[in-house]
């Protein structure tokens, strides 16, 4: 007899994807998506990014779910991954598109805020206020050390100040 299958890539009868991995995917996937897509700004790259990273955390199920934080590897993997694929289209994050769905993310005007920021502080704010990871989460995510995540949040507070307080141009 053969396994049936509901046609679901997260829940269908692949023995990576056992329950505990569809659990994970159910909970995370879309939040994770609307970090990264935050973090690199571009929802198409968002998306695939997103989907390459749970499929690598699929593969490394035993492995990843061990982990303090696994979402926190799949958001880097996630990361990596799409500066991979920026680098071989020539183009670098700080020129990546302002190409972000607002019905699907927090205020826009706090979005495009974030989205001035330099990459390495758009990705440590994404993953505090955002994802609301702590300082030790985010730096065992990034792999970078606490100081590091206090200082590029420091800086990326500051300079989130500067552009929301600026007088509107629109006038």
């Amino acid at each position: 007899m053969e396994p049936t299958t509901n046609n679901d890539p997260v829940t269908d009868t692949d023995p990576a994807m056992a329950p505990p991995f569809a659990a994970f995917y159910s909970e995370h996937h879309e939040r994770l998506f609307r970090a990264v897509t935050l973090a690199i700004r571009d929802v198409d790259l968002a998306s695939d990014a997103t989907d390459e990273a749970m499929a690598r955390a699929a593969e490394r199920w035993d492995q990843i779910s061990a982990y303090d934080t696994p979402e926190g590897w799949v958001y880097r993997v996630a990361l990596n991954w799409s500066r991979s694929v920026f680098r071989s289209r020539g183009r670098h994050w700080k020129r990546a598109p302002s190409i972000v769905d607002h019905d699907r993310l927090p205020d826009p005007d706090v979005n495009d805020a974030v989205a001035r920021l330099p990459r390495q502080q758009r990705i440590v704010v994404v993953a505090r206020y955002y994802l609301d990871w702590t300082l030790a989460d985010i730096a065992a995510a990034l792999d970078v050390p606490v100081g590091t995540v206090k200082s590029r949040l420091s800086r990326a507070q500051d300079r989130l100040t500067e552009i929301l307080e600026a007088p509107n141009d629109a006038s």
